[in-house]
């Protein structure tokens, strides 16, 4: 192990007392998992955390919105989260995220369920006071837009650049601008 992040790990302890004593630990652990599960790593959760808080902002962004206060706010100061990830307070969001470099990413829904992947330049917002709710297993990939009252059903896909206004059903993968339906159920539309 490098000293940087020996003695990194060491200043990252406090944070292990947010998670044993966190409200959202079964969700914190199914981050934990998804994000082990892509980079194919496999120690337990504890060293998982503190790998992925030592090296991804974006992850310390999550667990800091899973752990909101001023304890929270006491370790941003010295261990920042991403400042170009937005996660609106009152977003229920399910356990299971897992981000790709989301740059200027803005997460601002009623709900979201379990397993969402985001991507950068992804903004979810409302209109009106109106936001959307977003199932399970859904993927947003880059410069995505999906604003409104609008439901996006389970294990969707959100093409780069779509921009959705529309509720969209169960299993369907959407592109363009306006966002349009191109598979359902595995079936071209």
């Amino acid at each position: 192990m490098k000293i940087f992040e020996l003695l990194y790990r060491i200043v990252l302890l406090p944070h292990l007392f947010l998670y044993y004593r966190s409200r959202n630990k079964s969700q914190i652990d199914q981050d934990i998992a998804r994000w082990a599960e892509k980079r194919n790593l496999k120690h337990s959760n504890v060293s998982l955390l503190l790998k992925f808080l030592t090296y991804s902002p974006d992850f310390r962004t999550l667990f800091y919105f899973r752990n909101k206060g001023l304890f929270s706010s006491l370790l941003n100061i010295y261990c920042r989260k991403e400042k170009y990830f937005r996660i609106d307070a009152s977003t229920k969001l399910g356990g299971g995220v897992l981000t790709g470099h989301p740059y200027s990413t803005i997460l601002n829904a009623d709900s979201i369920g379990e397993n969402l992947y985001v991507n950068h330049l992804v903004t979810i917002g409302e209109v009106n006071g109106k936001r959307p709710t977003i199932g399970n297993n859904v993927s947003i990939f880059t410069g995505a837009i999906i604003i409104g009252d609008i439901t996006i059903g389970n294990n969707c896909v959100i093409g780069a650049g779509s921009v959705v206004v529309k509720d969209i059903p169960d299993n369907s993968v959407v592109v363009g601008n306006p966002g349009k339906i191109i598979k359902q159920n595995g079936v071209r539309v």
